[in-house]
């Protein structure tokens, strides 16, 4: 298959058809010579504003010898696709216990899927509920009613990324982001997230998918356990023994000698009992601040100009940091485009906000984290208090809020001149528990607000949409990823000081979003599946 790159077809409805025809016109070849194609890649370039346009790459599968056909190439016209990841990995060795999986968001779900390709027949305990029923527990709370602190945006089947944009956007370079798009495809995702630059499922769509890939491990003979939480691990002569853990309010013991831990960026009990267990935990960077409303279609014009509002156009989104005083960064993180705010707390009286959209963005606000960095110097390195940290802001957070998870929400321009008022204008907020007025800046440290008003102020330089006065922001948002860190070995990734546990994804560290979370979880499957030794 060769893969033809760099190609400017003009905003249309038919734009993969052209630039097929393109790709076929590069090579001198015709639609005869070929056996197939697909669209690889498909992006929006609207560096110029007066030549919006998308970029494409194409693969093309050819009818004679393809490197033969490659030679005779000018070098660079061309270049071989790399094929696809194998979807299974190869049989593994037998074993003592079946491998547990704890936690079933992506990290979990995909380490466990991996497993039971494999025949390994893993233990999956999840402390949440499973993600039909999780959906209607998150529902009833953005409708008003009680918390449930094991099964919310946070916790329960699919992770917080069933809460969210769907995102799989990612930086890492590593050929398992391929197997990752390729499972979930054949679970029920749309193509598109094959090809897409920035490829996403929507809050709408990737409970299926999630809920599909569990079917498969239990087919292949895995085993899931719902409100199931991790509450301690034992171990003998300095190895994993077994671990225990609750279910249905009594608690069970599991022998394991070799645990996947998955349990998310939330999971503080578990923190806790770890950090008890003398684990080696260690603070690393995590960022707070807010969630930032604009009008969907003031960004669309910030970014495409005069082609906003082109059918064939996807819904703009955007990325934005900016280095500020004190060595810290003031970025964007989960932007939402057509989505809404939600209500993502998961411990009493503490409000935590996050963004969600749909598979079709429709909705008729953008949102997006606006956060500022904090890190192990800011708590002596301790992670208790970085945790500490987090929960603070959150029950200020709810005090501001007035009680109810109603959330403490202030308009841009009020925030920058320190007015603390909600100024509602074009932009209505969407949060479902309601929101209150508030001082925003008064709920974080000095330092943070002033890196936040200042971060701000540079968004508005860079994007026009953030200019806008009458922009929403709703606090407070803490959870963009996990204030702790479980070191593990680099190379066999387990546990420096628990040979068996294998700390994994968001919630070990190692991790930041669902694909890389998705990624870790294949690569922490494989590394245990490569130490595990036969029964004797």
């Amino acid at each position: 298959m060769l893969r033809v790159a760099g190609l400017n077809v003009p905003l249309c409805a038919d734009a993969d058809a052209r630039a097929c025809a393109l790709a076929l016109k590069k090579l001198r070849l015709t639609q005869q010579d070929i056996a197939s194609w697909r669209v690889a890649k498909h992006s929006v370039d609207a560096r110029d504003r007066g030549d919006v346009h998308f970029v494409y790459a194409v693969d093309l599968t050819l009818k004679q010898d393809e490197a033969a056909f490659l030679r005779r190439l000018k070098p660079g016209t061309a270049a071989l696709a790399a094929p696809d990841a194998p979807l299974a990995p190869p049989p593994a060795a037998s074993r003592a216990h079946a491998p547990v999986v704890v936690g079933m968001g992506p990290c979990g779900l995909f380490a466990a899927l991996y497993l039971a390709r494999a025949g390994l027949n893993p233990i999956c305990l999840e402390r949440g509920e499973r993600v039909d029923q999780r959906a209607r527990s998150v529902q009833r709370f953005f409708d008003g009613g009680a918390l449930d602190e094991n099964s919310n945006v946070q916790f329960g089947e699919g992770g917080a990324g069933a809460f969210s944009d769907g995102k799989l956007t990612t930086g890492i370079k590593d050929p398992r982001c391929r197997q990752v798009l390729t499972i979930l495809h054949a679970h029920g995702a749309p193509e598109s997230i094959l090809y897409q630059a920035h490829p996403h499922v929507g809050t709408d769509r990737l409970p299926q998918a999630v809920a599909s890939i569990r079917e498969e491990i239990l087919r292949l003979g895995g085993q899931v356990r719902f409100g199931a939480r991790l509450t301690g691990i034992e171990t003998q002569n300095g190895a994993l023994r077994a671990i225990r853990y609750i279910e249905r309010g009594q608690e069970q013991e599991l022998p394991c000698e070799q645990l996947i831990l998955a349990v998310g960026h939330s999971a503080r009990d578990t923190f806790a009992m770890l950090h008890g267990s003398g684990l080696p935990l260690e603070c690393k960077p995590f960022s707070v601040g807010f969630r930032a409303e604009h009008l969907q279609t003031e960004i669309d014009k910030s970014l495409y100009h005069a082609a906003a509002g082109h059918p064939v156009l996807p819904v703009g989104e955007y990325q934005l940091s900016q280095h500020v005083s004190g060595g810290r960064c003031v970025y964007t993180f989960c932007m939402c485009p057509g989505g809404s705010v939600c209500a993502a707390a998961s411990e009493e009286n503490a409000v935590v906000t996050n963004g969600m959209s749909l598979h079709a963005r429709n909705g008729k606000n953008a949102n997006a984290a606006v956060v500022v960095s904090v890190d192990g110097r800011d708590f002596d390195n301790d992670p208790a208090k970085a945790v500490a940290f987090q929960r603070q802001l959150e029950q200020a957070a709810y005090r501001a809020g007035g009680g109810g998870y109603l959330a403490p929400a202030e308009t841009v321009g009020s925030f920058l001149a320190g007015r603390g008022q909600l100024e509602l204008g074009a932009v209505q907020p969407t949060y479902p528990r309601g929101v209150t007025p508030a001082d925003l800046g008064a709920l974080l440290p000095d330092e943070l607000s002033s890196a936040l008003r200042d971060g701000l102020n540079s968004f508005g330089r860079k994007l026009a949409a953030y200019r806008a006065p009458d922009a929403v922001l709703t606090g407070l948002e803490t959870r963009t990823s996990s204030p702790v860190r479980l070191l593990r070995d680099k190379e066999t990734l387990v546990c420096e000081a628990l040979p068996g546990l294998y700390p994994c994804g968001e919630g070990a560290g190692y991790a930041g979003g669902i694909m890389t979370a998705a990624v870790d979880g294949v690569r922490c499957a494989a590394a245990l599946m490569k130490r595990y030794k036969p029964c004797e």
